[in-house]
């Protein structure tokens, strides 16, 4: 690509009417046509790609160009440029100032990064002006008037992508909390639907066997069940067995109940087995019932740890429910002000009841300080920040290795620490992980903005800071919230030789 020559009335003309040059001198204007790098795009044609090395600034002379970013597999118009919205106020009702239709590709240049979307031509014709990263730094050195309309647009261009980064983080935290919820409720749910189901006809039964129980039995052979029955209600929860002691004792109190003549030996052995009993136990408990009427204790035992079993099965799932609904609630922190008392801890453990299937395969370990006081602030806010960290980490883990959660108090400051055994995070990257648009995931996986929202919501919301420390087999994630009086004083400690980098303290 040639650079234009500075006679070339059209383009001179076309760069004079822009915003951005309006206010440089003529001899500037000459300079700028010397450099420029003129090019026309048919429609569809990229410009740039999402993730390529930011070379050049571009400006846009006639056409459209949309702006597209893929997140999560889904492609997302960003924005459009469009010559034809020159015509519109300064600003629009957004805020956007109308300087930014017209130029884009100075963001990644003055961070030194790659391109933070890709960007393709709109339209039958669409004419571009490159100026390559070199020139575009002269550019702002040569022309001051230039700097004066790019950093308001610059500006708005950063608010804008955090405030699209903060309602797509929300739109995800919704997205995981139903996955997360529909998950978990799975087990429990089930649970009672087919307790609900079975519980009908297992009453039935019980009735049944009452009735020919009562009819068969002594009034000394009743109270021997009688006892049996209220052994049966004390006992406490079984110890786990070996599974394969379990089945051969539940085979051999179903084939001794079978020679016994009752109707459901199966039901019987099971029954008893799942208690961590065998059949011994059984047989000194039913001493004093005769040979007539042992065939109707035996369907009556049956049918009464049929129902004890269906009852114990309903006592759990009712609980569990109740505890992911809970979770939920805090979880979103739903019906509450935004800025209220709150524990971390508890924030910390709702993040794992919404995560657990993405920790599947992971041990978590808790290190919790006994009667940690409770901190003023924003816990659903605060709970993008956990959810981010530990699905960070559970990302870096791949399905295995361990999670630790550390929370203390140090000086007039909360501390919490999200510690995982992963790939760690490479050196080189570090200091820039809580910039916006940095990622070091694939393009497509990731926004860049996690880890800096996360960033904006604990220094600025709650004036605290975040650090972190990586290794291969160790990243820390710490996390500094101050009690009340203590803003002034919750910051990260300074490295020293013997850690890895610390990055992302709060301002001062």
């Amino acid at each position: 690509m040639n650079a234009a020559d500075t006679n070339d009335p059209g383009l001179r003309s076309a760069l004079r009417g822009l915003e951005i040059f309006a206010r440089i001198t003529e001899e500037q204007l000459d300079w700028l046509v010397s450099v420029s790098q003129p090019r026309v795009l048919a429609d569809g044609d990229v410009l740039f790609r999402d993730g390529e090395e930011a070379t050049g600034f571009h400006i846009l002379l006639s056409g459209g160009l949309v702006v597209t970013k893929v997140v999560d597999g889904r492609e997302e118009v960003l924005t459009r440029h469009s010559t034809e919205e020159e015509s519109a106020a300064a600003e629009d009702h957004d805020g956007k100032p109308s300087a930014a239709h017209r130029f884009t590709g100075e963001l990644p240049l003055l961070t030194d990064g790659s391109y933070v979307a890709t960007a393709a031509a709109s339209g039958p014709s669409t004419t571009v002006v490159a100026y390559p990263k070199p020139v575009f730094f002269e550019m702002l050195t040569r022309c001051h008037g230039v700097a004066a309309v790019l950093i308001p647009v610059l500006a708005w261009r950063i608010k804008s992508s955090e405030v699209q980064a903060r309602k797509r983080a929300t739109v995800e935290a919704l997205g995981t909390l139903a996955a997360g919820l529909a998950h978990e409720l799975n087990n429990p749910a089930a649970a009672v639907a087919r307790a609900a189901q079975e519980l009908a006809p297992a009453l039935e039964r019980l009735t049944c066997t009452a009735q020919a129980w009562g009819a068969a039995a002594s009034g000394a052979e009743r109270a021997v069940l009688d006892r049996l029955a209220e052994e049966l209600d004390k006992l406490p929860p079984p110890v786990t067995t070996d599974p394969f002691a379990q089945a051969d004792a539940e085979e051999e109190i179903a084939d001794w109940a079978e020679e016994a003549g009752t109707e459901r030996p199966g039901l019987l052995g099971s029954g008893v087995a799942d208690l961590g009993l065998e059949l011994g136990w059984l047989l000194e408990r039913l001493e004093g019932v005769g040979a007539p009427a042992l065939a109707c204790a035996l369907d009556h035992l049956a049918a009464l740890l049929e129902i004890r079993s269906l009852a114990a099965e309903l006592r759990a799932a009712g609980p569990r429910i109740s505890q992911l609904v809970s979770a939920t609630r805090d979880y979103a922190n739903l019906d509450r002000a935004p800025e209220q008392s709150f524990r971390v801890t508890e924030g910390l453990e709702n993040t794992l009841v919404v995560l657990r299937a993405k920790l599947a395969g992971i041990s978590i370990v808790r290190e919790y300080e006994p009667g940690l006081p409770e901190l003023t602030g924003y816990p659903s806010e605060l709970n993008q920040v956990w959810t981010n960290l530990v699905d960070n980490a559970a990302e870096a883990m791949e399905g295995a290795g361990v999670l630790t959660l550390r929370a203390r108090a140090e000086g007039v400051c909360m501390v919490v620490e999200v510690v995982d055994t992963g790939r760690g995070i490479p050196a080189a990257s570090l200091p820039r992980i809580f910039e916006p648009f940095y990622t070091t995931k694939d393009v497509g996986k990731g926004t860049g903005l996690g880890l800096h929202l996360s960033y904006r919501i604990v220094t600025q919301r709650h004036h605290g800071s975040i650090t972190a420390r990586s290794r291969p087999g160790e990243t820390r994630m710490v996390v500094r919230l101050p009690f009340a009086g203590g803003a002034q004083s919750c910051v990260s400690p300074a490295a020293t030789p013997e850690t890895a980098p610390i990055v992302g303290t709060s301002p001062s």
